[in-house]
């Protein structure tokens, strides 16, 4: 059995570490995060990323795909610490925990590590505000093959707690990446690349569009979309046609319809 060690208070500094990194000037300051589940965690150690610090809740049930992650923190020289449940419910912010949950290093986020040519397809989202949508995004992205997601200017922070839950481990499987528009677009023309935009600015039905790989898939903030200035840079500007009384999909929706339609287009 790997070494552990137990927690026993809520003032402990390890708890009050761990329960810093739900607040975004502190995960920027350690340059780490939090996951949580098993799922997630295994997920995450099929892609080669393991956590720093495991967490485990001491009234928890044995499970193989645990003791598989516990025996490889440790080979790795990671730290294995035991508390109640109530203590981990702390940590997590959540009043029913699941029993483990990990620390783990923030991922480098420079265009610089993208290479576009490993992927027909990659998402990009702009001023996107909301946690639960850039985690579906990347839920999307892992879904469809996708490379990776490339985050524009002023998003939220995909490394919070709610964020990584939304992606269902897809953080793990998929590239991000962090820019301002003048920074993308200049490496984006650097090379090989499509930018398709949903937009309503003169637009292709996106059944109809003319995909090309590799693709570059954007949509803007859920509530303003894109601005106009960069809806004029793009190659290709596309609309999903809306049947009912809404003007628009959810942002991380519109990502998926136009994310399968461009796979299924690349793919013939």
């Amino acid at each position: 059995m790997a070494p552990r060690r137990t927690i026993n208070g809520f003032s402990n500094p390890t708890v009050k570490f761990l329960r810093s990194l739900r607040d975004k000037k502190h995960r920027r300051r350690e340059r780490k995060f939090l996951a949580e589940g098993l799922r997630l965690l295994t997920d995450a150690r099929e892609s080669d990323v393991l956590p720093e610090i495991l967490v485990m809740s001491s009234g928890r049930a044995p499970h193989p795909l645990l003791a598989e992650l516990e025996d490889a923190v440790a080979a790795a020289g990671g730290e294995i610490l035991e508390m109640d449940e109530d203590i981990l419910a702390k940590v997590t912010g959540k009043e029913n925990p699941q029993a483990v949950a990990g620390v783990f290093a923030e991922f480098d986020t420079r265009l610089a590590r993208i290479d576009r040519s490993t992927s027909p397809i990659w998402l990009v989202a702009q001023a996107l505000r909301d946690p639960g949508n850039l985690g579906t995004m990347l839920r999307t992205g892992d879904a469809v093959g996708a490379g990776g997601l490339i985050l524009i200017d002023d998003c939220a922070d995909p490394f919070s707690v709610e964020a990584v839950r939304a992606s269902m481990g897809a953080i793990f499987t998929q590239r991000l990446a962090s820019a301002r528009w003048e920074e993308f677009i200049e490496w984006l023309r650097e090379g090989p690349g499509q930018l398709v935009a949903a937009s309503l600015r003169d637009p292709t039905d996106y059944r109809m569009a003319p995909y090309q790989a590799p693709c570059f898939l954007l949509v803007g903030n859920e509530s303003q979309g894109l601005p106009d200035t960069y809806e004029a840079q793009c190659d290709l500007r596309v609309t999903i046609p809306m049947r009912g009384r809404a003007d628009s999909l959810n942002a991380a929706v519109a990502g998926a319809v136009l994310a399968y339609e461009a796979l299924a287009r690349l793919s013939d």
